[in-house]
């Protein structure tokens, strides 16, 4: 029995064999102990977190596991070690790697949980799925930002004076800023464009004279697809500056049309007109009557003005009711008798003998004579 006493008293490398035995033994005991939080604890938080409305707790939950779990084993193994009495050497070189293995899972905690929370607030939006992919830019600068507070953070655990890196920083910021002004502003206006959302990918613009779909949205560009078919590149900063007409999000469309029948139309059929229009236009599915006028009278026309709304954002339907309206105004004209105008000139042809003569009526596709008597001036 002393023997044995004897043994644990020994010291190896100016620690006892009991020592090492405490030491090892609490690291087991430790690892022990994380494993069943791990297996008992976690998995019934999870079980829980998945039956609440939330995902924030899922999230947490997965980070937790992810990284807090290595943290754990780290820790309990650090602690252990710590009762040992090590040489100084050591001790720095335990006390660094702890330090940076520490730092880095707490900045990829951090930057796991801000991922998946912007993951819970974009799907929780319009077409989320598809702005998901959007968050890739995003995600660079808040990961540049955050290992860049995680590394002065370390430096300055690890003992270095941090406020002259950061002074470095400083002033090589600025050159950089000044160097890059344009590519920075590019960067914030994506931020404008991700959070305020003026657009997002599959909407219809219109800017200036450019029009077509966006494709992507990206750090300092966004690419277009015209409706020709070529690719067009605006930088973030010229379409936050720009007037830009967003069609995906119209609700319903405004249809202005005209038309002109010609001076021969009847009186009857001049005040039939309005209330023809206006019965073919309601017929029609997806649309909302406004008005229709006798409005002017033109050069060669009689002109009536149609105000109607489709109730939907698509071009397609659009057009295909407006066919539908045209084809039906054209049958029903045909019936009342009345023509559509088109632009002509009348010469009239003097005669001093007071004999008849002819009226001559020119349009666009040539010139054609009628007999008329017009009394001599």
């Amino acid at each position: 029995m002393f023997d044995d006493l004897e043994i644990l008293e020994k010291v190896y490398f100016r620690n006892s064999v009991l020592d090492y035995i405490i030491a090892f033994g609490s690291i087991l005991l430790g690892v022990i102990l994380v494993a069943l939080f791990k297996r008992v604890i976690l998995r019934k938080v999870e079980k829980l977190s998945g039956n609440t409305a939330t995902h924030v707790d899922d999230y947490l939950v997965h980070g937790m596991e992810r990284f807090g779990v290595p943290a754990l084993y780290i820790t309990v193994i650090y602690s252990g070690l710590t009762y040992l009495t090590l040489s100084r050497k050591i001790e720095n070189i335990l006390r660094i790697g702890i330090t940076v293995v520490v730092t880095y899972l707490a900045i990829r905690i951090v930057s796991t949980i801000i991922l998946m929370l912007l993951h819970s607030y974009v799907r929780r939006q319009e077409r989320g799925e598809e702005k998901v992919k959007q968050l890739g830019g995003l995600m660079i600068v808040i990961n540049i930002v955050i290992w860049g507070v995680g590394l002065l953070s370390l430096l300055d655990n690890l003992g270095y004076d941090v406020t002259t890196v950061i002074a470095g920083l400083g002033i090589g910021g600025v050159a950089i800023a000044l160097a890059s002004q344009n590519i920075l502003g590019d960067l914030f206006n994506y931020f404008v464009i991700f959070f305020d959302r003026p657009f997002e990918a599959g909407d219809f613009i219109i800017i200036d004279n450019k029009m077509g779909v966006i494709d992507y949205i990206g750090v300092k560009s966004t690419r277009i697809k015209s409706l020709t078919g070529e690719q067009l590149i605006f930088s973030n900063s010229d379409l936050t500056k720009s007037r830009i007409h967003n069609y995906k999000r119209m609700e319903r469309r405004r249809i202005l049309f005209k038309f002109g029948v010609v001076y021969q139309t009847s009186l009857e059929n001049l005040k039939l007109i309005p209330q023809v229009v206006k019965s073919i236009i309601t017929s029609q599915d997806n649309t909302t009557f406004d008005r229709a006028h006798f409005a002017a009278y033109g050069d060669s026309s009689l002109d009536f003005e149609v105000v109607y709304f489709v109730l939907s954002s698509d071009y397609n339907v659009y057009m295909d009711i407006q066919q539908t309206i045209n084809l039906r105004m054209y049958e029903e004209f045909q019936k009342m008798g009345v023509e559509f105008a088109y632009p002509t000139r009348t010469l009239y042809l003097t005669n001093h003998n007071g004999e008849p003569r002819k009226e001559k009526r020119e349009n666009g596709n040539g010139v054609s004579e009628r007999p008329g008597i017009i009394h001599p001036d």
